[in-house]
């Protein structure tokens, strides 16, 4: 809404506890600032006119600095907000709401085998620690001598033997891919042959040939929990990434 004041607003969003609602803050943002001025009969008037949108957020200490780090995104909601005429959940508060289900997301990892990469970097950037806190390890049968001997015997890649290893451990794993396409197309074999089932794909190769089909290949058949970055984008520093991040979400 526009809003007109004595003075420019200091800066670019204010926070202000709500008294009736204890624990959150009403955020208000600031844009287009500019003055104006105005005669009425025999009087000047004059002063700033400028948009002020206005978000409410769980209060919490961090909350300012939280706002500057991803200003545009919270503004983005505030605009929505006034947009739609209804309240749009906070990013803190979707966070809120993800704990709930954290006791049950904690079990399912814990009944894990643990996670297969496709590289050794990407097993190497994995924090193992806090995976065997929660019961699991990492696999990656990529540099296994039998496996390389296996591939060349059979005249296949080393990517697709190592997803039939993964396959014959005894529980459902994370599947962490960040280089070989052909690995994620032998997950997607070995799931349609009922050989396998992922608890979760993440599919991030990078590269050209064959990088593009194979995420879309993950996307359209669906037979497993995927998170899968579309197009070229990816690598064995981005797959382990995203693993910490799960781990880090459930440990925190």
């Amino acid at each position: 809404m526009r809003v007109r004041g004595d003075n420019a607003p200091s800066n670019a969003f204010s926070l202000e506890e709500q008294p009736n609602k204890p624990g959150v803050a009403l955020v208000r943002f600031y844009e287009n600032a500019e003055p104006f001025e105005e005669k009425r009969d025999e009087l000047t008037i004059s002063g700033w006119v400028y948009d002020e949108y206005h978000l409410e957020l769980n209060m919490y200490d961090g909350l300012s600095e939280d706002i500057l780090g991803n200003y545009a995104g919270y503004l983005a909601q505030a605009k929505l907000h006034e947009a739609e005429g209804k309240t749009i959940p906070s990013l803190q508060q979707q966070v809120a709401d993800l704990e709930t289900d954290k006791a049950a997301l904690t079990e399912k990892v814990t009944s894990l085998e643990g996670q297969v990469t496709d590289t050794q970097m990407a097993k190497a950037a994995i924090n193992k620690t806090v995976l065997a806190s929660l019961g699991g390890e990492v696999h990656c049968f990529m540099s296994d001598p039998d496996v390389a001997a296996e591939a060349k015997a059979r005249g296949v890649t080393r990517a697709i033997v190592s997803m039939e290893r993964a396959a014959q451990l005894p529980k459902p794993c994370i599947f962490a891919i960040g280089n070989a396409p052909t690995a994620l197309v032998s997950l997607e074999a070995l799931m349609e042959a009922d050989k396998l089932h992922p608890a979760l794909i993440i599919g991030v190769p990078v590269g050209f040939v064959n990088v593009i089909e194979s995420k879309e290949l993950v996307i359209a058949n669906c037979r497993a929990p995927y998170i899968v970055a579309r197009g070229r984008k990816g690598g064995s520093n981005v797959a382990a990434a995203i693993c910490n991040a799960l781990l880090y979400q459930i440990r925190r």
